[in-house]
């Protein structure tokens, strides 16, 4: 699917929205390698070149502080999932202020380097299309507060070969293999199981750019 087609498809939508008082979210969820900021960035040029007003969300610029989502006592996977993102403060924050046409949002952003948080201010122009990008949008607490929801389904052999290269802050590759076989992969299995991701999503897209 090109995208020009997947853009088609979100205007189509935005379009037909009911709710024309806030702005129209659009999810854009996959596994790790899966290519979900790539195609966001594409998404957004389509967007802005049809005179749309678009605001891009990545939800792993809203992880906690290291200590709240490692030796927790729980198994990796399990911090992965449950953990990484304070999901009721997103929920509260973002997903329900978005709802509400709430023009300015408050949210905290990690920094890798100093493993801190700081409120941040972004902006909501009116009448705009919010692309969030991330892995486990599609979970039972946020769901219902996407109006159009993508997943890019990506062969598993791709996206390991993509993330084992990518992430080399993780250590050598032997480091890295281990880390997402603890931590990584069993969350994402446990998620595309427990959450059905591929089934709940308006439209799922072959990913293997």
């Amino acid at each position: 699917m090109t995208n020009e087609e997947i853009t088609k498809g979100i205007l189509i939508n935005y379009s037909a929205r009911i709710s024309k008082q806030r702005p129209f979210i659009v999810a854009f969820d996959g596994l790790s390698g899966a290519g979900k900021t790539t195609l966001v960035h594409r998404i957004d040029r389509e967007l802005r070149n049809n005179g749309c007003k678009v605001v891009i969300i990545h939800i792993d610029d809203h992880i906690v502080e290291r200590n709240k989502r490692y030796d927790t006592g729980y198994e990796e996977w399990y911090e992965y999932y449950y953990l990484q993102w304070d999901v009721n403060l997103l929920s509260t924050d973002l997903f329900r202020k978005l709802h509400n046409n709430k023009n300015d949002l408050i949210l905290p952003f990690y920094n890798h380097s100093e493993d801190t948080l700081t409120l941040k201010k972004i902006s909501i122009p009116n009448d705009s299309i919010i692309l969030i990008e991330g892995i486990f949008l599609l979970r039972k607490e946020w769901r219902s507060f996407y109006d159009y929801t993508i997943f890019l389904d990506c062969p598993r052999d791709v996206r390991y070969e993509r993330v084992l290269k990518r992430d080399s802050y993780i250590g050598d590759y032997q480091e890295r293999l281990n880390k997402y076989k603890r931590r990584y992969w069993p969350g994402e299995g446990y998620y595309l199981e427990g959450d059905n991701p591929i089934g709940l999503a308006d439209l799922v897209i072959d990913s293997i750019e």
